[in-house]
């Protein structure tokens, strides 16, 4: 009997990681020109508010965002985004790599619609530029949500951090339309 228990304990333990190993989510790097060509909107948003509700058996976060600036594509003066988690009530289910948004906060977001006409993030992480001000110089600098993350390298078959960080706002601006351009 104790052999059977253990037995079953390992299949237990090893369905279990299996389990956790099919909902990993796993980052591709995209430079500015990849993000750029995929969206069909980049702009500078200020958060508004946040709320998340079940779909269809699962937790979406929807975040409306009041737009400071279009730098590509066309929006209104509001924006809701959609995304994938949150927390209804007692129970809370996250995904890796899905940006989260506090009111107040300025970032630049990389848009494209969802099959189902909502507003998405591109690439997530990838696609979110959080918005610094010095207190001392009043400077802006830009921060990729993925340069704190680790994202797979096709090129190194490895995982790294990288991306943008803290990042002069007119020196991504730059970057931004070089790479808008091509």
């Amino acid at each position: 009997m104790k052999i059977f228990t253990q037995k079953c304990c390992a299949v237990t333990f090893l369905v279990a990681l299996l389990a956790i190993a099919t909902q990993a989510t796993t980052l591709e790097q995209m430079d500015l020109a990849h993000l750029a060509h995929a969206a069909q909107v980049v702009a500078r948003v200020r958060c508004l508010s946040s709320e998340s509700r079940r779909e269809s058996g699962h937790i979406w976060t929807f975040t409306r965002f009041s737009v400071v600036e279009t730098m590509q594509g066309a929006l209104d003066a509001t924006l809701l985004v959609r995304l994938p988690g949150g927390r209804d009530g007692h129970l809370v289910e996250g995904v890796e790599g899905v940006p989260r948004f506090l009111p107040g906060e300025e970032t630049v977001l990389f848009l494209e619609r969802t099959r189902t006409g909502d507003w998405s993030v591109t690439a997530w992480a990838e696609g979110t530029f959080r918005i610094e001000r010095d207190a001392r110089t009043g400077r802006e600098r830009v921060t990729q949500d993925s340069s704190r993350m680790p994202v797979f390298d096709r090129a190194t078959r490895t995982f790294r951090a990288q991306g943008i960080a803290r990042m002069p706002m007119s020196s991504f601006r730059e970057k931004l339309a070089a790479a808008i351009g091509r």
